[in-house]
């Protein structure tokens, strides 16, 4: 199985921060924003988005982790045994603009569970949606809000973003399934 690389460390860079850019254009009140990352490579994107707008704005933004693993859709479907990881929201979201931040959108149904997940520690004013990679082939009606970049791709092939907080550098990879 080869892949090939799509987006560089510099593709990377730049596109969090055109992704920064754009919360903070289009948010009226950056200090009501929430990032909050999907558990597991979402967390360091929303880190590294929260430090983007704290270097343009000079605002702290608060940066969460959600574990929404237990909220799928598929528990009982396959022989699916998930690794529960932490959830730690520092801030109380109720009433703000809560941004979930995860690696690459597919068919929907993490986001689903995860706003599921998020509803349980309070109503925010508004969910978003910020992704590094949106490859397409929805389930649900589920969009982005804040794309890095789109990444056509058949259902056979895999998209896996490498982050150097957890995989020791930044690249994302497309490869056959095959």
């Amino acid at each position: 199985m080869s892949a090939k690389t799509v987006m560089t460390a510099e593709d990377m860079r730049r596109t969090l921060s055109r992704i920064a850019h754009e919360i903070v254009e289009r948010t009226k009140d950056i200090k009501s924003v929430v990032l909050v990352g999907m558990q597991t490579r979402g967390v360091p994107l929303a880190n590294r988005l929260a430090s983007l707008i704290a270097d343009f704005e000079k605002v702290q933004v608060p940066v969460g982790a959600l574990d929404f693993s237990l909220y799928r859709d598929d528990l009982g479907r396959r022989n699916f045994n998930p690794q529960v990881k932490s959830t730690d929201i520092p801030v109380d979201i109720e009433g703000k603009v809560v941004i979930l931040v995860d690696d690459v959108l597919y068919t929907g149904r993490s986001v689903r569970a995860a706003m599921d997940a998020l509803i349980d520690y309070g109503r925010p004013q508004v969910i978003q949606l910020a992704v590094l990679v949106d490859r397409g082939h929805r389930e649900l009606p589920i969009r982005a809000d804040y794309v890095g970049k789109n990444i056509p791709s058949a259902t056979n092939e895999d998209i896996r973003v490498r982050l150097a907080e957890t995989d020791t550098m930044d690249e994302v990879l497309i490869s056959s399934g095959e």
